[in-house]
């Protein structure tokens, strides 16, 4: 990999976004979203960037960029047209130590910007790592099509139960299988029906019937010619639930990468 996927909280935190155009607006727009203050400093800034600067608590200046801009910034934004200028933001930026994306250049920036499949409180982000930030978007909307926003919906329902389950099932194994079971079940299709309480009353009597589940069941998944396209969605959704992963030495590494991240791993050699 060459970033590290995080989701950072950026609610009330300062963020300065360098440039006054339409990029510089598309960018700020994500930023508040996500509750920050936003300042913008350049030259010239569009009346509808001033406007979302001062809703957000942030500013904005209509000169050229100063290295103090950054004081307290938590990030930086370059979204200007000028190499140079974006090349300064980027330098500034990292002598302080300071997060610093810069638009279309991302040999200059130490965090990029994904694409964005808003489901919130689920919240699903694509990155091509800066090489191509269009097929970046191709995938998100063809995700968009696939993760409807009862997702959402769904997720905050998980989110209310989430301590009442941890009391009720201390065991983690067997409260990921209880999890499992949910969200691949009768009360995840009721709130994909849109029948909010029903889905929560049925979790409330999932929970209070709650007993361990039966354990020891074994799948075999065939690995084919070992091209992970090949694989069937059975197959992968096996494959993410295994707590145990058996593999012998006619399985690609791109295969086994695919089993869950936490499940324990045997090579069997031949």
């Amino acid at each position: 990999m060459d970033y590290l996927p995080l989701f950072t909280r950026i609610a009330q935190a300062h963020c300065l976004v360098v440039g006054g155009g339409t990029v510089a607006l598309r960018k700020a727009g994500a930023l508040t979203r996500a509750g920050a203050r936003v300042t913008a400093v350049a030259p010239s800034i569009e009346a509808q960037l001033k406007t979302l600067c001062r809703d957000s608590g942030g500013a904005f200046h209509e000169r050229e960029f100063a290295e103090s801009d950054l004081e307290n910034a938590m990030l930086v934004i370059a979204a200007t047209d000028d190499v140079d200028i974006n090349r300064v933001v980027s330098e500034a930026a990292k002598a302080r130590n300071v997060l610093v994306n810069v638009v279309d250049q991302p040999e200059l920036c130490t965090v990029i910007l994904p694409s964005i499949v808003d489901r919130s409180p689920l919240i699903i982000a694509v990155s091509s790592g800066g090489r191509s930030p269009v097929l970046a978007r191709l995938l998100r909307a063809r995700l968009e099509s696939t993760i409807p926003a009862s997702y959402g919906r769904l997720t905050e329902l998980v989110g209310k139960f989430r301590d009442r389950v941890r009391q009720r099932i201390p065991d983690f194994d067997v409260r990921r299988d209880f999890w499992e079971h949910i969200l691949q079940g009768p009360v995840a299709e009721l709130m994909f029906a849109g029948r909010r309480q029903a889905a929560e009353d049925m979790l409330e009597s999932e929970l209070r019937d709650a007993k361990p589940a039966p354990r020891g069941e074994v799948y075999l998944v065939g690995a084919g010619p070992g091209d992970p396209d090949l694989l069937t969605f059975k197959a992968l959704r096996l494959m993410q639930k295994a707590d145990v992963v058996l593999y012998d030495r006619l399985v690609a590494d791109e295969i086994v990468d695919l089993c869950r991240k936490d499940a324990e791993r045997v090579y069997v050699g031949k």
